[in-house]
């Protein structure tokens, strides 16, 4: 008998692939496995009765019904454990399909040029992908940029590549990352201030001022006396503040790095100093001139400072 073949799928409402038979009109299991794997027989519906009805299967041989394949199609069998563990791992191909899949979020823009419109800011990063939105803020009542903004990509790779780099924009580098996640409920609103440890005592705070401006509106700088190597920055916009939170930058030549200020309220370290300065000021009180004189000695306005960092 010549080579012929028989039309095979997984499931009935499958497209169906053509397997090739032996010379003698018998198909190999082997070769059906090599198609399906895991597969463990063939079946088919009869035409008559519409039932399915098995192949015969003898010593890894499929012999034909009624010695002829016909123009059916036959649909592959698994053994049940084998389907289950199957249907197993599709499930679990579908979860980390579903894993892999992430979407992008709005990256924050750091040390925008003043000049620097909405325009620029979409031809400068369209190169690296298709961009769905980008802003520059501005100042309410100037409309003048306030030195950041935000841009918005459709693909999660453009993403991942524009935050893995540095970027020159209208000559001036810039930085593009997260923003911080929003606050949760113990934490109503994020701080705009920021801690910058590792200061160096020739650092003024109008060097400061110049330096995180080119990051944002900056609208207090704060160097504490005496000198302890740390200072406050405070931005106009919380989420500059945030996304600086973690970085390492070099001011001066030196490395300084920034961390969160924690707000006064959630500082109960404070609260407590706050509490034993009272009582040592009510004590002095009662020496004669100690009120005003001891008490200024102990009244050095670290309450406002982190005491993590301190």
């Amino acid at each position: 008998m010549s080579e012929l073949y028989i039309r095979v799928a997984e499931d009935e409402s499958e497209e169906p692939m053509e397997i090739p038979s032996e010379d003698d009109g018998t198909v190999l299991l082997s070769t059906v496995a090599a198609q399906f794997p895991g597969a463990c027989g063939l079946r088919y519906r009869n035409p008559e009765s519409q039932c399915m009805r098995g192949v015969r299967l003898v010593e890894g041989v499929l012999h034909a019904p009624e010695s002829d394949w016909g123009n059916l199609v036959y649909v592959v069998n698994y053994p049940k454990d084998n389907k289950r563990k199957m249907e197993e791992m599709d499930a679990a191909s579908a979860v980390k399909i579903k894993r892999g899949f992430q979407k992008t979020s709005d990256l924050i823009v750091l040390g925008l040029p003043w000049k620097t419109s909405e325009q620029d800011l979409k031809d400068y990063f369209s190169t690296f992908g298709e961009v769905i939105m980008v802003q520059v803020k501005r100042d309410a009542k100037t409309g003048n940029s306030k030195g950041f903004g935000f841009v918005r990509f459709t693909d999660y790779e453009t993403q991942t590549k524009v935050i893995a780099q540095r970027h020159m924009i209208d000559g001036r580098w810039c930085d593009c990352k997260l923003p911080n996640s929003k606050a949760g409920p113990d934490e109503p609103m994020r701080s705009r201030k920021i801690f910058v440890g590792r200061c160096t005592e020739d650092m003024t705070t109008d060097e400061l001022r110049q330096f995180f401006m080119q990051y944002g509106e900056v609208t207090d700088v704060f160097i504490p006396k005496p000198f302890r190597a740390f200072a406050f920055v405070t931005f106009a916009d919380d989420q500059v503040a945030q996304a600086l939170c973690g970085e390492d930058l070099i001011i001066k030549g030196v490395s300084v790095h920034i961390s969160n200020a924690e707000p006064k309220h959630n500082n109960s370290r404070q609260m407590m100093e706050r509490g034993r300065f009272g009582a040592v000021q009510q004590l002095f009180s009662n020496f004669p001139g100690g009120s005003a004189s001891w008490a200024a000695l102990f009244d050095r306005s670290q309450f406002q400072y982190p005491y993590s960092h301190v």
